[in-house]
Formats: C-alpha cells, sequence, structure tokens
C-alpha cells in the first residue's frame, strides 16, 4: 500500500475513533476524560501503523561519485528521478535514454503526457528515492 493510502486510511480510522469516543460514552464523563481517551486510543492505532512498516534499500539504486553525471545517468534507466538544472528549475520523470549530450525524461510530474530532453551540461543535481516502505 503507497504511503498516502496508508495515512490516509489511518486519518480515517482515528476520526472514526474521535467520534466513536465523543458519542458512545455516557454524558456525565467530561469532555477530557472522553479527550484522554482518545488520545490514548490514537497513540495505540499510530504505534501499531508504524510497528507493522520498515523503511528497506531499493535494491539496485546507487550513485557512482567516481564516475560522470552522464554514467550516473545511464544507471538510472527505467527508473524515477528529479534532475535539478542550473537554472533551478527541477524536472522529476522516468530516463528513458542517455546520450553523449542529451537525456530523454519521459512521463514528467504533473504533466504525464509530456516528455523532456534535457542538456547534460545543464544539469546542477539529480535525485532519485533510494529507500521505501515495506509492510
Amino acid at each position: 500500500m503507497k504511503k498516502s493510502r496508508m495515512m490516509s486510511s489511518i486519518g480515517v480510522t482515528l476520526a472514526v475513533l474521535f467520534i466513536t469516543v465523543f458519542s458512545m460514552f455516557p454524558p456525565q464523563l467530561n469532555a477530557d476524560a472522553k479527550l484522554q481517551v482518545a488520545k490514548l486510543s490514537s497513540t495505540y492505532i499510530l504505534q501499531e501503523a508504524k510497528k507493522k512498516t520498515k523503511v528497506v534499500p531499493i535494491k539496485g539504486i546507487s550513485y557512482n561519485v567516481n564516475a560522470s553525471l552522464t554514467d550516473n545517468l545511464k544507471s538510472f534507466t527505467g527508473k524515477k528521478v528529479n534532475i535539478t538544472l542550473n537554472s533551478g528549475k527541477t524536472f522529476g520523470g522516468i530516463v528513458k535514454k542517455v546520450g553523449d549530450q542529451l537525456v530523454h525524461l519521459e512521463k514528467i510530474n504533473g504533466k504525464d503526457y509530456f516528455d523532456a530532453l534535457i542538456r547534460i551540461e545543464d544539469i546542477s543535481a539529480l535525485d532519485a528515492r533510494f529507500r521505501e516502505f515495506h509492510r
């Protein structure tokens, strides 16, 4: 399950918990007692969610600081990266092909039907995801 879906599931669970606590407990319990029960329950739910997920490294992804930027880009062919240009503009997408002077980035973030052709000499930074959640 993606992190965003997991977090939304936890959010819905917490909302249901708060509604249940405030509506199901007897009216003679004051709001502070109800809030305390809700806080303890939500803390438990969040701790359980954290226990079931762990961060693991993605296999086959690494930087080679002794190689050129072109060689590093080639190692990310078929993988998602973010490329920052000297101008400060950032492009995110999947590396399709790397040539001597250009890199072809497909499925640009926010523009899924667009590709970009970027001059390698204009790239100032390359970042990629090295870790992911596993349940």
